[in-house]
């Protein structure tokens, strides 16, 4: 069962309660049907298709169990962020990119670290995506900031509060961080 399905089966208040009361502990097919106020077929319905998805089963006292497994299953195919991409790390340390990757999904800053040592090893990261010497116009700094994060502002500000660039005459240039690619 996808967690679609799943969600769509749960949907109903019959089948949930149904759900519910399995997850509290083993029933047999009678508490179920009073507990529930359904009628005995609904009830069975239910625990046929949660039974062939393998998210309940029998127990020895012949009743029904929730299959905690079953769950896990389910909930394992729930969508994960794609990892962070490999240029992410480009220019970084080891240490670095373990708190890059906390940050980061695919090609994309996930949120900005409120923790400032974390928000320095971001901001390093993203100053190496300007080149020393070169001055760009800040709709230019925008534009290469929101390939990173939403809040491209909120990061230009930082890049400068923190010495990684400077501004002047309406353009920025890199003023700090680390150097990487020249021989």
């Amino acid at each position: 069962m996808t967690p679609e399905e799943f969600a769509k089966f749960a949907l109903d208040r019959g089948r949930l309660a149904v759900l519910g009361l399995l997850a509290v502990g083993a029933q047999d097919t009678d508490a179920l049907v009073e507990a529930t106020g359904q009628d005995r077929r609904a009830v069975l319905e239910a625990l046929g298709v949660l039974a062939v998805e393998g998210l309940v089963a029998r127990d020895d006292a012949d009743g029904w169990v929730l299959q905690e497994s079953g769950l896990v299953a389910v909930a394992e195919q729930l969508h994960r962020p794609p990892p962070p991409a490999p240029r992410v790390f480009f220019g970084m340390t080891t240490e670095e990119g373990e708190v890059l990757a906390r940050y980061t999904t695919g090609n994309r800053l996930s949120e900005i670290p409120s923790k400032r040592s974390h928000r320095l090893v971001v901001l390093e990261r993203l100053a190496l995506e300007f080149d020393p010497g070169e001055r760009y116009e800040e709709r230019r700094v925008n534009g290469m900031l929101s390939l990173w994060h939403p809040d491209y502002a909120a990061l230009r500000r930082a890049l400068v509060d923190e010495g990684f660039m400077d501004r002047g005459g309406g353009e920025y240039w890199r003023a700090g961080g680390r150097v990487t690619g020249l021989d």
